[in-house]
């Protein structure tokens, strides 16, 4: 479910103060580069209203925030179900839409991820953060790095399978 708020009449706490407490994902649009509608940043939250409130509730913001705050009109906001689907979902907006102010995880970067080898007769079950390009299977994104690794070490105890380094 997408509630959207339109400019010019925009309205950043009344908008929170419909939203719910629950999980999703928002999406700020406004101006950038001189275009109306360019997607400035996706976030997710396990508490939407307390999140997006925290953007127009602080009394001060970094710099780089209270500048994408400058050029905001209007904010979507997509409901889930979990705080994975809103990682998922957040994760796949960003790859879509390359928001300038989500610099982390634009390029394939930010969330970790396990990463099972395929291209050697015994396959290898590692931690990986970065681009996706080596041949192999990718699972995730993780929320955090201890996740990802503790899945990682799980696997390879419950499986015997060995880790990335050769023996």
């Amino acid at each position: 479910m997408t509630e959207k708020t339109a400019p010019p009449d925009f309205d950043p706490r009344r908008f929170v103060a419909n939203l719910t407490t629950g999980p999703g994902v928002y999406v700020m649009y406004g101006r950038h580069h001189g275009k109306e509608g360019h997607v400035l940043y996706v976030g997710k939250a396990r508490n939407l209203k307390r999140r997006v409130g925290s953007y127009f509730n602080r009394s001060e913001q970094s710099p780089k925030t209270e500048r994408m705050l400058s050029f905001l009109t209007h904010i979507e906001v997509n409901l889930v179900h979990t705080e994975v689907e809103a990682l998922i979902l957040e994760n796949n907006l960003i790859k879509q839409y390359r928001p300038p102010y989500n610099i982390m995880l634009r390029d394939d970067k930010g969330y970790p991820y396990i990463h099972i080898t395929t291209e050697a007769d015994w396959p290898k079950v590692v931690y990986h953060r970065g681009s996706q390009k080596a041949p192999g299977r990718y699972f995730g994104p993780y929320p955090n790095a201890k996740a990802a690794r503790d899945a990682v070490t799980l696997i390879q105890k419950t499986f015997r399978i060995r880790d990335g380094e050769e023996s």
